[in-house]
């Protein structure tokens, strides 16, 4: 069982960036072009390596190599994405590792892209990236070629080095386990449970029981085996079940309107633990978005929109408006999921407005919202 924390340091250590392994600042999945130039990177480097793993880091600087971490971000319809533009996708992972000197709130994103053994290259046009364009890695670039390239595997021997290297031990996993229950979570309610004698899954938040059925906010789940975060949420509400071979989270997300809110299930992520070492990780999507009457939200979204307005003016906002800014992302939502097409986009052009807004529970609500959309459909 491979540490992934092990593992970004030993690739940060190997080599700058290679033809198995890039490193990024941050990913931007929101615009196409974000999305353009992370598929390519994608199919550069699934082109590149037919028959070892190969990586990409997101959180690391890219002169110097510090860990700087990024958000924790959720992965659950990420392959959805590379199979929608590429033929012959490669299957991908994205997983949140978090490090003992980053805040709580922020992970090293490690996108694994299994081997492939077939020739990637996008089958429709995305922002600049016309369809039928194969890309593979020269040295630290993923460059576009005319021709199939011959499938090269030169790195397999140095990446199975860098794995091996990378194999959990019992001291790691008692030492996460201690770390995450003692020092980084000390205030809250935790526990853990151990798997077949092999996996162990810690949590962590603020509990509190609702008619016999318990809830935590501010969650914080890992797979401490491997050093991986699997859930986090700063402002949504989950429900933890297991068995002696499953552990489930069912994700609620509370929206409403004019101050009245209910709790709405989001989606159910379940992992199942084999006998033979190896884990498999089922999402289901429950979510089942309030509607509300359509003059009614004419009026809210033409009231967030005078809000936007007044931000990019500058112009000083009342009390009342200074409250409302703290739902707008959400009514923003609800507006786009009630048929207001415009108000996921217009949501998305005002994310350098509301990350520097005076009250930081304003971006928070907005990556929360994204992360909410992103579950739904990549566009």
């Amino acid at each position: 069982m491979i540490n992934k924390r092990l593992l970004i340091k030993n690739l940060l250590a190997h080599n700058d960036e290679s033809s198995f392994y890039d490193k990024k600042r941050q990913l931007n999945l929101h615009t196409k072009e974000g999305k353009a130039k992370f598929v390519k990177h994608i199919c550069a480097l699934s082109n590149s390596n037919p028959s070892n793993n190969s990586y990409i880091v997101v959180g690391v600087e890219d002169h110097d190599n510090e860990i700087s971490g990024t958000d924790f971000y959720d992965d659950s319809r990420i392959q959805n994405l590379v199979n929608a533009f590429l033929e012959n996708p490669p299957r991908i992972q994205y997983e949140n590792v978090p490090f003992p000197h980053l805040p709580k709130d922020k992970v090293v994103g490690l996108v694994t892209i299994k081997p492939n053994n077939k020739i990637s290259y996008f089958k429709k046009n995305i922002y600049t990236i016309p369809g039928g364009t194969i890309f593979i890695r020269l040295g630290s670039n993923s460059t576009p070629v005319e021709e199939v390239p011959s499938l090269n595997y030169q790195n397999t021997a140095t990446v199975i080095d860098i794995e091996n290297n990378s194999r959990n031990s019992i001291a790691h996993t008692l030492e996460g386990v201690l770390d995450f229950l003692n020092t980084r979570h000390k205030d809250m309610t935790s526990g853990y449970k151990v798997f077949k004698e092999l996996f162990i899954v810690c949590w962590a938040g603020n509990k509190k029981v609702v008619k016999g059925k318990t809830y935590y906010s501010r969650v914080d789940i890992e797979l401490i085996n491997e050093q991986v975060k699997l859930f986090y949420s700063a402002l949504d509400e989950v429900s933890i079940d297991y068995t002696d071979d499953t552990f489930s989270i069912t994700e609620y997300v509370s929206l409403g309107l004019n101050d009245k809110t209910s709790y709405y299930p989001l989606e159910e992520v379940s992992i199942h633990f084999h006998d033979n070492g190896y884990y498999k990780i089922n999402s289901n999507l429950l979510f089942d978005p309030p509607q509300y009457n359509r003059k009614m939200m004419y009026h809210i979204y033409n009231a967030n929109l005078a809000l936007l307005h007044k931000l990019e003016k500058g112009t000083p906002l009342s009390e009342r408006e200074k409250r409302d800014m703290a739902n707008l992302p959400s009514t923003f939502m609800i507006c786009y999921l009630n048929g207001f097409e415009d108000a996921k986009q217009k949501l998305i052009d005002a994310k350098a407005l509301l990350k520097a807004h005076e009250d930081p529970a304003v971006y928070v609500s907005f990556k929360e919202v994204m992360r909410v959309l992103r579950k739904m459909k990549y566009a």
